[in-house]
């Protein structure tokens, strides 16, 4: 049996799906039963309860041959850092309870930054929290940055006409699609080939300026969508504007300011220990975002 933890998510959804199609018996976590509607009627198990809960999960987990383990972003929390250390802790608890044999843990690029990536370095103490359960076998995946995330520019593109972004246009980074991410997860779940603690990292298949992305948008659109690099200042300020507490803008300030630093790049080489996507950012582009751009819901 596995459990899939976010199992409605970006990525859960497609592992639970995939696991399914395996002939797997899944049970997949979720704080709304309505949106697990169409994968219990695949036959997943539906398991609704929160995340602090360290007893609901250690019953969940019980029997589990493996779980599938991540942080979700919540945008109400007062203070996120705090919100990851007792999620990490709820998980990692529950896990040792259960005595559960195999994680695949969502991470990210960054993670191994303990302090000054922002919400990333939140993900390095559920990293070292795994780590430390005996004889729990974790593969911690460390994709780059969704291309799902620039569904957060599109009131910035529809009300002012611009991509803003403290980065420099020139910069070019991992961007992946979150399906790309659930198929390696998926297939390393099926296989479970992995023994004691170590990482896996997940690109697309190239690397992309936000420049790039607002050119492919742009197409899209029909119309200029320029790129305009910000400060970190006016990323957090219009962050705020836009309704995030300061407790979660903030700290996605200190990220971006880390982003481009070799420092948050140190521990990522294409040429190492990188699964390589399908889909590129254009691809997304044209197929997803734009459908949003136009107003219509996206799948």
């Amino acid at each position: 049996m596995y459990v899939i933890l976010g199992g409605t998510g970006n990525t859960g959804k497609h592992i639970t799906e995939t696991l399914l199609a395996a002939g797997k018996a899944v049970t997949i976590v979720s704080r709304d039963a309505s949106k697990a509607e169409d994968l219990v009627a695949k036959g997943a198990k539906l398991a609704v309860g929160d995340l602090h809960d360290t007893d609901f999960l250690s019953k969940t987990f019980t029997g589990a041959r493996a779980v599938y383990s991540l942080v979700p972003p919540k945008w109400d929390v007062e203070h996120w850092r705090t919100y990851q250390v007792q999620i990490s802790t709820s998980i990692a608890l529950a896990l040792h309870s259960a005595k559960v044999p195999y994680v695949v843990n969502l991470s990210s690029m960054g993670a191994h930054l303990p302090e000054g990536a922002g919400p990333v370095s939140g993900l390095y103490y559920l990293e070292q929290m795994l780590n430390t359960i005996p004889g729990l076998n974790v593969l911690h995946l460390r994709p780059g940055y969704f291309y799902q995330n620039l569904y957060g520019v599109l009131d910035m593109i529809k009300h002012m006409g611009v991509i803003a972004q403290p980065l420099p246009a020139e910069f070019k980074f991992n961007f992946v699609h979150t399906s790309d991410i659930a198929a390696v997860a998926a297939q390393r779940l099926l296989a479970l080939d992995f023994t004691g603690h170590s990482v896996q990292y997940i690109a697309g298949p190239k690397d992309y300026s936000f420049a790039d992305a607002a050119a492919f948008i742009s197409q899209a659109a029909g119309k200029d969508v320029p790129f305009v690099t910000s400060t970190v200042e006016q990323s957090v300020e219009g962050m705020i504007g836009a309704g995030i507490p300061a407790a979660i803008a903030e700290p996605y300030g200190e990220f971006y300011g880390s982003f481009s630093s070799a420092r948050y790049l140190a521990d990522f080489d294409r040429k190492t220990n990188v699964i390589e996507g399908q889909i590129t950012l254009e691809q997304f582009v044209k197929n997803e975002f734009k459908y949003a751009l136009e107003g219509e819901l996206v799948a």
